[in-house]
């Protein structure tokens, strides 16, 4: 009688939509394991000898990943949304009140988007440059310099 791998639970319809919703909480690939049984080693090699246990890793992950990357152009870019207050006087009648809110727009969410998506023009320090003019002139000023030091010798 062969004994059948824990991994195969994990291979249902049922077992795959419980990893993605793992993957899609932010849960580690340690918190996954361990909700599996498993050590991480042993997930880690489930993830690479079974592609549908990977691929629902995968889909989770990149699930949450697109939700905080949209919040965070929402709160970068600002936003408005509308409150909505229920009141009730003594006759037990319902009055809404909406407000139209504005949640102005974040610049430490700007400047984290912005230098990670165009890191080339918004990081801090930007990369010396070599080969500019002023050492080429440098370089043939040295070089015109030597010459004639070997010259008057």
């Amino acid at each position: 009688m062969v004994a059948k791998g824990k991994y195969q639970k994990w291979l249902t319809p049922d077992g795959l939509t419980l990893l993605e919703a793992w993957a899609r909480d932010g849960l580690t690939d340690k918190q996954i394991a361990h909700n599996m049984s498993v050590n991480v080693a042993t997930l880690y090699r489930y993830k690479q000898d079974h592609c549908d246990i990977c691929n629902a890793l995968k889909k989770g992950k990149e699930i949450v990943d697109i939700e905080v990357e949209n919040a965070l152009l929402k709160r970068a870019k600002g936003y408005k949304f509308t409150e909505k207050k229920v009141e009730t006087n003594e006759q037990g009648e319902q009055k809404i009140t909406e407000t139209i809110k504005e949640v102005v727009p974040d610049t430490t969410a700007q400047i984290f988007w912005l230098k990670n998506r165009k890191p080339e023009q918004w990081r801090d320090k930007q990369p010396e440059q070599h080969g500019t003019d002023d050492d080429e002139n440098d370089n043939l000023y040295n070089a015109i310099s030597e010459a004639v030091k070997k010259r008057e010798v």
